[in-house]
C-alpha cells in the first residue's frame, strides 16, 4: 500500500503571529498534507479559543484540533464561572499544559495570539515539547525556516495595524512560495481592543 494512504494528516505549514500597537495579527496558510499528498488545500489552521483569542496549529492535524477543542472548553467554562473574558496568558498556559503533559503522545506546535484588558495584544509560542514563551512575533511550521531572515530584517515592534497585517501576509506569501508543505490560501485574524462594559481592569 502506498505510504501516503496510511500517513498521518499533517498541517506541515506556515504560521505567523505578530503584536502591533493595540492588538495582534495571526495568519496561516491552508494546506494539509498526508506524506507527500495534499489532502486538503483549504484547511482552517486558525482556531478560535474565545472571542478574543485564537491559536495557530502545526503538527498532527488531529492532535492540534483536539488540543484546541479542549482548551476552548476550559476557557468557556472559566468565562461562565467568572463572568469575564479569559486572559490570553491563561489560554496559553492551558494549551501549554496539554502539550507538555502529552508530549510523548502528541505532535503539536501551537501559537496563541489575542487581546485582553490587562496586557493588550499578546503572542505566545508553544513549540513541540510544551515550552512556552511570549514573543512580539512568532513563526512556526515547516515554512518558517524560509523566512527567518525576512522577519529579522522587516519586523518592527509597535507597528501600526495596517502595516502589521501586510507584513504577516508578506511573510506567508514568501513561505508558501518556497515550502512544498505550505500552500492554498492565506487566512488572517485580527484581534484588538474591544469595549466590555462590565469588565474592570485589575
Amino acid at each position: 500500500m502506498a505510504d501516503w494512504l496510511t500517513a498521518e494528516h499533517s498541517t506541515g505549514t506556515s504560521l505567523v503571529a505578530a503584536e502591533f500597537d493595540g492588538g495582534v495579527v495571526i495568519g496561516a496558510d491552508s494546506r494539509t498534507t498526508t506524506g507527500a499528498y495534499v489532502a486538503n488545500r483549504v484547511t482552517d489552521k486558525l482556531t478560535r479559543l474565545s472571542d478574543q483569542i485564537y491559536c495557530c496549529r502545526s503538527g498532527s492535524a488531529a492532535d492540534t484540533q483536539a488540543i484546541a477543542d479542549i482548551a476552548a472548553y476550559h476557557l468557556e467554562f472559566q468565562e461562565i464561572e467568572t463572568g469575564q473574558p479569559p486572559l490570553v496568558n491563561v489560554a496559553a498556559k492551558v494549551v501549554q499544559d496539554i502539550c507538555y503533559n502529552y508530549r510523548d503522545q502528541m505532535s503539536a506546535g501551537m501559537i496563541i495570539g489575542g487581546w485582553d484588558v490587562r496586557k493588550g495584544g499578546q503572542v505566545y509560542a508553544i513549540p513541540i515539547g510544551g515550552m512556552i514563551v511570549r514573543q512580539a512575533i512568532a513563526i512556526g511550521g515547516s515554512g518558517s525556516s524560509y523566512i527567518y531572515g525576512f522577519v529579522d530584517a522587516q519586523f518592527k515592534e509597535g507597528m501600526q495595524k495596517e502595516d502589521c497585517v501586510e507584513f504577516v501576509k508578506k511573510c506567508l506569501g514568501l513561505a508558501i512560495s518556497r515550502d512544498g508543505s505550505s500552500g492554498g490560501v492565506i487566512r488572517v485574524v485580527l484581534q484588538e481592543h474591544r469595549k466590555y462594559p462590565d469588565m474592570v481592569k485589575q
